[in-house]
Formats: C-alpha cells, sequence, structure tokens
C-alpha cells in the first residue's frame, strides 16, 4: 500500500481533520494506546499540553497508508504495516492513535504517533524514515500479491500526476483535480520548445505565466491562485529558467491579474459559471444519494456491531460454564482436564474473532462497492465538467490568439484613429468654447467702459457739491465771527436802569 508519513505539529488541528465526518463517508475510531484519554480529541488534546515541555514543535509522526482502491484489505493487513513502521522508525511502544477513513469508495487508515519521550522530554528523531517506509511499502504489495506500481520498479516511471499536499490544497480552492492540474501543465511543458509557445499552450489550458514575488517563473489560475511552475512541472527552477529565460520579462502577479480580468474573467465568469450550475444540477441527486447512503451504511455497521458484541459475550459465558470451580476444579488441573479446556477456549475465542472481523470485513467490502458505483457515477459528472472547462479555456485562447493577429492590429489601428479624431474634435471644441468666452468677456469690459464714460459729467457734479457742502459749514464760521465782532446795541440798552443805579 502507499504509505505516506510526515512530522507534525498543532494536535488539536490534526485531530480535527481525523475525525472530520464531512469529506468522509465513514470515520471509524481503531485504536488509541499510551494516553490517558480514550478517544483521538482526548489523546491529542493531552499531546497538545506535552508539547509545552519540549523545544519543537513537530512532535507528532503522522502516517497514511493507502491500499488499492479494488482490493478488499483486512484490518489485520493495516495492523501489522503500522506495527512494522513502528519498529522501523523507532517509535515503539510510543503513545499513538489509529483512526479509518472510508472516502469516495476508498478506505485508508491513518496512524498517528507522539515523538515525545516521556521519561527525558525529549523529541525522538527520524532519521531516513522516508527510505525506511517506501521498503515496507514494497514488502506489503509482494506479500499481499498486489500489482507493484512501476514507480517503485523505477522511480523515472512514477506517475507524473502525483501530488503534494500543498499543491492538493491550492487546487482544491480552485476546483480542481490536482492530478488533472499537473497533468496540464506537464503537457504545455512537452508541447513546447520558448516560453511564447509554453505561455500560449498554458493560456490553452487556463494557466497563465507569470513573474512571482518569491519565486522566479510562477503559473497562476484565472481565479488568482498562484502555484510555482517547479513545483508543477517536477522539475529545478534552473531547467526551467534556462527554457523560460528571464522572469523580469514577463508581466508581475498585479499586472497579470489585470489582464485576466480585463480580458478573459468576464468571459469565463459567464461560460464557466453556466457549467458550473449544470454540474451543480447534475450533482444535486447524486449527493443526496450519497448522503442517504452514508447514514444508511453508518447504521449497518451500528446495528452489526451491536449484534457481534452480544454474540461475543454470550459464546464467552458458555466458554466459562465449562470451567469447573471447587473441589471438581482442582482434580480438573490434576487430570490435565482445566488445561485442554482453556487451550480449546483459547482456540475458539480466537476463532470467533476471526469470524467477527471477517463478517464485519464483508459488510465494508459490499458497502464500499455499492459507494464506488455511486462514486462512478459523481466522477463521471466531474470529469465532464473538467472537459468543459478545458474547452472553454482552449476556445477563449484560440479567439485571444486570433485577436493577436492582422485583424486585431487593423482593428486596434482604426480604433487608435478613432480616438485621435475625438481627441481633435474636443480640442477644436474647447478652443471655440475659449474663443467665445474670451469675446463675451471683451464685449463686457467694452460695454463697462462705456458706462464710465458716459457717467463722468454726473460725477464731476457730484464733486462740485460735495466740495459746496464742505465749503458752507467753513462761510457760516466765518459771518458767525463777524456779528461777533459788531456792538450790540440792545444789549446795552437793556442794562441801561443797572448803570445809572
Amino acid at each position: 500500500m502507499i504509505i505516506k508519513a510526515s512530522t507534525r505539529g498543532n494536535p488539536t488541528a490534526l485531530a480535527r481533520h481525523l475525525l472530520n465526518d464531512r469529506d468522509n463517508d465513514q470515520v471509524e475510531q481503531h485504536d488509541v494506546r499510551g494516553f490517558m484519554g480514550h478517544d483521538v480529541m482526548t489523546a491529542m488534546r493531552e499531546q497538545q499540553a506535552m508539547d509545552h515541555g519540549v523545544k519543537s514543535r513537530q512532535t507528532l509522526f503522522s502516517v497514511s497508508l493507502s491500499p488499492p482502491q479494488e482490493e478488499s484489505v483486512d484490518v489485520a493487513v493495516f495492523e501489522k504495516a503500522i506495527d512494522d513502521i513502528e519498529l522501523s522508525v523507532g517509535l515503539k511502544d510510543q503513545p499513538r492513535v489509529v483512526i479509518f477513513h472510508e472516502k469516495e469508495g476508498r478506505r485508508h487508515a491513518h496512524a498517528v504517533w507522539s515523538r515525545i519521550d516521556a521519561e527525558r522530554m525529549t523529541v525522538i528523531p527520524l532519521p531516513f524514515y522516508k527510505q525506511r517506509l517506501m521498503e515496507i511499502s514494497k514488502d506489503i504489495y509482494l506479500e499481499q500479491g498486489w500489482k507493484l506500481p512501476q514507480g517503485y520498479i523505477d522511480k523515472a516511471e512514477r506517475d507524473p500526476r502525483n501530488f503534494d499536499l500543498s499543491l492538493y490544497q491550492q487546487a482544491k480552492r480552485e476546483g480542481i483535480d490536482p492530478k488533472q492540474l499537473k497533468l496540464m501543465a506537464k503537457e504545455a511543458w512537452a508541447l513546447s520548445d520558448d516560453r511564447k509557445s509554453f505561455e500560449q499552450a498554458l493560456e490553452a489550458r487556463g494557466l497563465y505565466l507569470a513573474k512571482g514575488d518569491r519565486r522566479s517563473h510562477v503559473a497562476m489560475t484565472w481565479r488568482g491562485e498562484v502555484i510555482a511552475l517547479s513545483r508543477l512541472l517536477d522539475r529545478k527552477s534552473k531547467e526551467v529558467r534556462d527554457r523560460l529565460g528571464s522572469a523580469d520579462e514577463l508581466r508581475s502577479l498585479d499586472d497579470t491579474r489585470a489582464h485576466v480580468a480585463e480580458h478573459i474573467a468576464p468571459t469565463l465568469q459567464k461560460l464557466i459559471g453556466e457549467a458550473d450550475r449544470q454540474k451543480t444540477e447534475r450533482l444535486a441527486p447524486l449527493d443526496a444519494q450519497r448522503m442517504a447512503m452514508k447514514i444508511d451504511h453508518a447504521a449497518e455497521r451500528q446495528r452489526l456491531d451491536a449484534a457481534l458484541r452480544q454474540r461475543l459475550e454470550d459464546e464467552q459465558h458458555q466458554r466459562g460454564e465449562r470451567m469447573r470451580h471447587g473441589l471438581a476444579g482442582v482434580l480438573d488441573r490434576i487430570t490435565g482436564r482445566y488445561a485442554k479446556l482453556r487451550a480449546e477456549n483459547e482456540r475458539e475465542a480466537w476463532a470467533a474473532l476471526q469470524r467477527d472481523r471477517e463478517q464485519r470485513q464483508r459488510l465494508v467490502d459490499a458497502q464500499l462497492a455499492e459507494r464506488r458505483q455511486l462514486q462512478q457515477r459523481i466522477v463521471d459528472v466531474r470529469k465532464d465538467h473538467g472537459d468543459r472547462v478545458v474547452e472553454l479555456h482552449r476556445d477563449l485562447a484560440a479567439q485571444l490568439s486570433a485577436d493577436r493577429s492582422d485583424v486585431r492590429d487593423a482593428r486596434r489601428a482604426w480604433l487608435e484613429a478613432q480616438q485621435r479624431r475625438e481627441a481633435e474634435d474636443r480640442r477644436e471644441w474647447l478652443d471655440q468654447q475659449q474663443r467665445i468666452r474670451d469675446q463675451e468677456r471683451e464685449h463686457w469690459l467694452a460695454a463697462q467702459q462705456s458706462n464710465t464714460r458716459q457717467g463722468a459729467p454726473d460725477r464731476e457734479d457730484r464733486l462740485s457739491w460735495l466740495f459746496e457742502q464742505q465749503q458752507r459749514p467753513a462761510e457760516r464760521d466765518t459771518k458767525d465771527a463777524q456779528r461777533g465782532s459788531e456792538p450790540d446795541f440792545n444789549r446795552h440798552q437793556d442794562r441801561g436802569p443797572d448803570i445809572e443805579r
């Protein structure tokens, strides 16, 4: 089976991922060992508390085990593989959790170990663990008689569509199959021999070449997701630069986004929006059927598990009744009957355990087969939608490529001529308006000057009048002074009698 592993931190986030029943059809907690808690979330919270006692923040070792989708794999095969991994990387008897996921008709397991040595409070190193896991994976394929992947035989024959977690998350945000995304980029690389042809091949597949902020060459989707080109092509950055040249000649990310928003996004939003709507309409009944199947399968397993537990208790009770007590029990020990009964009970218990596991495995296999049939219909819808989107990108790229021809040049020349004529007409209109305003201003000034000249006599008369008004008080004062210097005969006459007295 395919084994992928990584060191991780943030235990509670990992627990939420492992217990995610929204993206998984079935989630089964298989084993929790070495922790005080008995469930995955409690164990991961305990692990997070222990993280504060060590310097490292990558205190978990997470492994996923994925067998071939068509094969029926017993739980014992997973358990043996997990034990082999534990011994190989040096995590024997370390606390761990094991959980099974079923997604899209495929059953796989996750095993998570704590790397913290509780006695010394240090983190256990894991040197060269990828090579060791590769050997374990090969051994499982050979032991089970499965067809060995070509990549295990020769690295050059690996599936070129293989992707890592980062690319998977980016493709998921875009609603694209990560395998299809890598395949489109590699097709464009194989069909091109220089930057121009590669850029055209990418645009025909909905990707746009740009200059990245941290990396030299990147590919950007029409929605704006940026992907490192070297990781998308599984090639070294130097090899990419040798074929495509310097990234300084490319548009920046902002310019590329502006170009896509102006020339590509308006058309794609309408066309791909319609394709997405059709996809949603076709998937709606399938999703409803998937949810109903998910509920029915979980209920069937719960009923079977309850029945198996009840039968196990009954059989254990029957085996216990075979053992006699008291003096009879002592006699059985002396005669050896007790040892024979005990061995027989152990064989029956082991056979019962295998029988119950096989019975449950048959139910799981039947449910997975039913789920795969439904998944095939869902995959067909997704494939039709993906082909439609690729066709839309190809048609739009062809249209844009045609626009780069002589017809586009002629149309651009015509548009430029139209713009020049419009600019000249506007300048003439503005000049005319300016001349009209200048003439109106001149007429107004002339009228004001004319009115000023006509009102000059009145102004002189007004000044004369003001001068006269100013002179009148002076003349009045002069007359009063003259009257004061003359003798007042009447006054002296009135005082005449007083003089005589």
